[in-house]
């Protein structure tokens, strides 16, 4: 009986989701999402991402990354996907795929990539965990005894999108374990080959990788830190990893004058790329009050007014505001009652203590408020003064709308970016920027460190960036990476 049960339960879950035929893997996958289904969640991933990640806004290098990926996924065992290419404007060595097509590359690991080959490599390998599905493939084997309650979330779609997105996103982004790693590799390293770039550069990047890793151990381990490291190829192949030079290897040799390589057109593109923390990308929108001497953040693109009586922020089609005001503190009234005092309620809905730069302040949602009413309140002491800030909805979005969630969110992150003015605030930020230049006989790592200001360890940053990381030295005539 219990044989038959299973047989029965095994049936089902066929009819519901099909054992679909991978063409990356070349055999039959059960899996618990239709392709309608991946695309759909990842178009929904990559709403929430960009809605909260910062994107590096370069059209040229947008444009040129897009082409490279493209000409790769065209080369994919999944071509009729439709793939987008977006890069990250964060500092950190990374890159990641989400389901049905969405492949993404951290500005800070392009600054450590030498050719266009190399470019190909990374999106080619984040392609490959695409083309097998991995993302949904690592889901359902991870479901186990719980097939029914993830059918009922992935197939029918009733559940939440932001749940199921959650699904995903730890292993999208830490990788997805050794032997799909390197299945990625494999898949990634035969769409260079069909794409036309030596697959070789797949084993330069995993070089670079590693250099990097091995430099965030020796400074963690200096400053008695946690290392940080590319998501999932650092801790799949060490150095010289004989099954991914297999990989590479079985994808096949290109004659030398048909190996797209292209150093010298990366160089070109890359040419002022932002190098580390991108300062007035993250706080374009900074409200800095020197008078009063503090600093907030607005959402991006909202307009700011200092009025006489407030200061207030609005939402690009005037859907939202944020409104800040001063007033005198009472020294011993803590921060929770001053906040129910200043909108005579007896309680808060959603309400939470803030701390924060050593300020202090309590925030909430009023109950039963009127249609003029702000949605979100919150109070912060600073020195002798109080700061009400009130985040408003102008208009009725409807009970069903994600918005009323989405806007409290914004109103949350600039309440908790108040904070005391800093002189980098009232100051333009010095952003630095990557530079190529041709090296002489008398240039050396050492003697460029010296005069670049580009944080702890610059011999060790420029000999990282220039692939000659623990030693060597740039040849007269070498085109290298410099810092300004």
């Amino acid at each position: 009986m219990h044989y038959f049960y299973k047989i029965a339960i095994a049936a089902l879950i066929t009819a519901a989701t099909g054992c679909a035929f991978n063409p990356a893997t070349n055999r039959p996958d059960l899996v618990l999402m239709s392709e309608e289904k991946e695309i759909s969640v990842g178009r929904e991933m990559h709403q929430k991402l960009i809605d909260s990640t910062p994107i590096y806004r370069d059209p040229v290098l947008t444009a040129y990354v897009d082409h490279v990926g493209q000409k790769v996924a065209a080369a994919s065992d999944r071509p009729e996907l439709k793939y987008h290419f977006t890069i990250i404007d964060s500092q950190d060595i990374n890159a990641f795929a989400l389901p049905g097509g969405y492949v993404y590359i951290n500005r800070g690991l392009l600054t450590y990539l030498h050719s266009e080959a190399e470019m190909a490599a990374v999106l080619a390998h984040e392609v490959g965990h695409i083309t097998a599905r991995h993302a949904v493939r690592q889901r359902t084997a991870a479901t186990g005894a719980s097939v029914a309650s993830v059918l009922s979330v992935l197939v029918t779609g009733s559940g939440v999108v932001g749940d199921v997105a959650n699904l995903w996103s730890t292993a999208a982004v830490k990788g997805y374990g050794r032997e799909m790693e390197l299945e990625a590799d494999r898949f990634g390293a035969q769409y260079m080959y069909n794409a036309g770039y030596d697959p070789q550069a797949m084993i330069n990047v995993i070089g670079l990788l590693k250099d990097q890793e091995t430099f965030a151990r020796r400074r963690a381990r200096i400053e008695g830190k946690e290392p940080k490291t590319y998501h999932g190829v650092f801790s799949s192949h060490p150095r010289n990893d004989i099954r991914l030079q297999e990989v590479v290897q079985a994808a096949g040799q290109l004659p030398e004058d048909k190996k797209v390589v292209k150093m010298e057109y990366y160089r070109e593109k890359t040419d002022g790329l932002v190098y580390g923390k991108n300062a007035r990308q993250s706080d374009k929108n900074r409200f800095s009050h020197k008078r009063l001497g503090f600093s907030l953040l607005f959402p991006d693109n909202w307009t700011v007014e200092n009025r006489r009586s407030a200061i207030i922020g609005t939402a690009p089609d005037n859907s939202a505001s944020i409104t800040i005001k001063v007033s005198s503190r009472q020294s011993n009234q803590p921060p929770s009652m001053a906040l129910r005092e200043a909108y005579d309620v007896r309680s808060l809905v959603q309400d939470e203590a803030l701390n924060q730069y050593r300020l202090k302040g309590h925030t909430g949602k009023l109950k039963d408020k009127g249609a003029e009413a702000p949605d979100r309140v919150a109070v912060i002491f600073y020195g002798s003064r109080q700061y009400l800030m009130e985040g408003k909805i102008i208009g009725d979005t409807g009970a069903e709308d994600e918005q009323p969630e989405q806007y409290d969110n914004l109103f949350l992150t600039s309440i908790r970016s108040f904070r005391p003015l800093r002189e980098s605030d009232v100051t333009q930020p010095d952003i630095k920027r990557l530079r190529y230049v041709q090296a002489n006989d008398k240039t050396t790592f050492a003697s460029l460190a010296r005069h670049m200001e580009i944080g702890d360890y610059p011999e060790e940053q420029l000999r990282l960036l220039n692939g000659y990381y623990p030693r060597g030295e740039p040849q007269p005539g070498e085109w290298i990476k410099i810092v300004q």
